[in-house]
């Protein structure tokens, strides 16, 4: 499951990236679905990083 996720999240990471630059680059303003698929993987980013804080945290201080 864990690659599945991690090649989705590369293409829509390399997708959104790209449109952004090419966006800011020919003057233009972002689309909203742009703008929702990056703020979600912001969110998905920020989850991930807090779980595996969390993981690494709990797996140190576990009896």
């Amino acid at each position: 499951m864990l690659p599945a996720f991690a090649l989705i999240y590369g293409f829509v990471a390399m997708f959104v990236v790209s449109s952004i630059q090419r966006n800011r680059r020919e003057q233009r303003e972002h689309a909203p679905a742009l703008i929702f698929a990056g703020r979600g993987l912001m969110a998905a980013s920020a989850t991930g990083a807090a779980l595996l804080i969390g993981s690494a945290a709990w797996a140190n201080f576990q009896l």
